[in-house]
């Protein structure tokens, strides 16, 4: 209870700082944003219904055919009240009612364990929005701080990757439009396919009446609340904006992605006040990558597709210019170490876990920094930069790979017994042993009574009061019958 409210407490203070650096610009912020979906068209519907699909983890079955029924009854009424009002037509604002409903019903209706739980499966489902809308917060911000972008550095830097951005946007151009068709669905649904999977790993909520210690839901809300900070460090807008037609006026030159941009004297780039700058580290490939490790658990299916998604996903970001090859490789280091410290602060912290953290934080800061002061000296000598930035990504990879491996083996070792659920080996040998003794001394006693007809009635009445020898004899042979 501590630990969620230091967490609620830190979320809400984040969310009313943001939401009043943003009115500083002159927009709205995360808070009024999700606000008004209560009454007005919301933005995207599938968004909320997506929080409402995590929130009814929670629920029944019985249950969660009534919380769409609502859900959908609320949308028709909104529906038809928008249309005869000629207002913005979309749906959703009956998830949203439905989510804030079950909130209301766990305080209200609800006591303990069950109403902790509803508690969770609600701020679960606002996170999702929540995040999404802190995202979109972020993002302009970024745009309105950040005059100058830095792409200039992180082009020269990815001379010493070969510049992939420029070969794969020529592959899919020369592949379209099959290629990009395919590319540009699976870069647009990457969030379906995580709430599938986070649905997945979720599926047993309601049954066992309690959330997983770690699944893929937190992983992704952490990256993007955290990344879209780095981006106000190290501000990017991708080769598409810079080099690309997309950049307009802005644009350096029109040379993605048929011309490598030049390599002599990075400079920071002036660019427009729209444009984010949501490049440095990739947080698709972030979360694509967090996609890939959380499928690895599910069926063959579930495995193949997020194999799929982290290619289909990665070739997308680097084809249609989104990204630089050393975005890429930032994303990953970023995926991974969120992802340890969220596996660690669920299942206690060890020290493969420190070590996994600090080693990618370590590298991390390191790309960041070399991308920043050494682009020239890396494009002159891709021969060395290009395999060492390789190199320690990879060891950030493998230090990964050996530490969850270990995590999953010690998670499945089995665990000691409860006291006093199941008799021990040894315990049970010494009851039957007691039980042995016992039955040997009644029989003793019965034919010592059937050997000796003739005691007298006073002799009776001792053994039977138990005040003379014969009866404490006869009480403590009687005690293992107790038991």
């Amino acid at each position: 209870m501590v630990l969620w409210t230091a967490a609620g407490v830190a979320t809400l203070g984040f969310l009313v700082a943001l939401e009043i650096v943003a009115r500083g610009y002159g927009f709205s912020g995360p808070i009024t944003e999700q606000s008004r979906e209560v009454i007005f068209a919301p933005e995207s519907g599938p968004l909320l219904y997506g929080g409402l699909a995590l929130t009814m983890v929670v629920l029944t079955w019985r249950q969660r055919l009534i919380a769409l029924g609502i859900a959908a009854g609320v949308d028709v009424v909104f529906f038809l009240v928008r249309w005869a009002l000629d207002a913005d037509m979309n749906f959703g604002n009956g998830a949203l009612w439905v989510v804030l409903g079950v909130a209301v019903l766990g305080v209200t209706r609800r006591t303990g364990q069950e109403r902790l739980l509803l508690l969770k499966g609600t701020g679960l489902g606002l996170l999702l929005v929540a995040g999404h809308k802190t995202g979109d917060t972020w993002l302009l911000i970024t745009s309105k701080t950040r005059a100058t972008v830095l792409d200039a550095y992180v082009a020269a830097a990815d001379h010493a990757l070969a510049d992939p951005s420029w070969l794969v946007g020529r592959f899919l151009n020369a592949t379209a439009p099959v290629s990009t068709g395919i590319m540009h669905v699976v870069y647009g649904q990457l969030p379906l396919a995580a709430a599938l999977v986070g649905l997945y790993q979720l599926r047993r909520v309601a049954v066992e009446r309690r959330f997983p210690a770690h699944h893929l839901v937190r992983t992704f809300l952490v990256i993007g609340l955290f990344g879209p900070a780095i981006y106000m460090i190290f501000p990017v807008v991708g080769p598409v904006f810079a080099y690309g037609t997309d950049g307009g006026a802005w644009a350096t030159a029109n040379l993605w992605p048929d011309v490598l941009p030049p390599v002599t004297g990075p400079q920071p780039i002036p660019f427009d006040g729209i444009t984010p700058r949501n490049c440095m580290p990739s947080l698709h490939t972030a979360w694509a990558v967090t996609l890939f490790i959380h499928s690895r658990d599910g069926s063959r299916a579930m495995r193949w597709a997020g194999t799929f998604w982290l290619v289909g996903t990665l070739t997308a970001t680097l084809g249609f210019g989104y990204h630089y090859g050393a975005d890429l490789l930032a994303g990953v280091v970023f995926a991974l170490t969120i992802e340890t410290a969220m596996r660690c602060s669920a299942h206690g912290w060890d020290r493969a876990g420190v070590r996994l953290v600090a080693l990618g934080t370590a590298v991390f800061a390191a790309q960041l920094a070399s991308y920043r002061w050494l682009p020239t000296e890396m494009a002159a000598r891709p021969w060395l930069y290009g395999p060492l930035l390789l190199l320690v990504t990879g060891a950030v990879i493998y230090a990964y790979v050996r530490t969850a491996r270990a995590a999953r083996e010690h998670e499945r070792e089995p665990k000691p017994g409860v006291p006093g659920q199941r008799p021990a080996p040894e315990a049970s040998a010494s009851a039957s042993a007691s039980a042995s003794a016992s039955a040997s001394a009644s029989a003793s006693a019965s034919a010592s009574a059937s050997a000796e007809p003739t005691d007298s009635a006073g002799a009776a009445e001792t053994a039977t009061t138990g005040t003379g020898t014969t009866g404490e004899s006869g009480a403590t042979d009687a005690k293992p019958e107790l038991v």
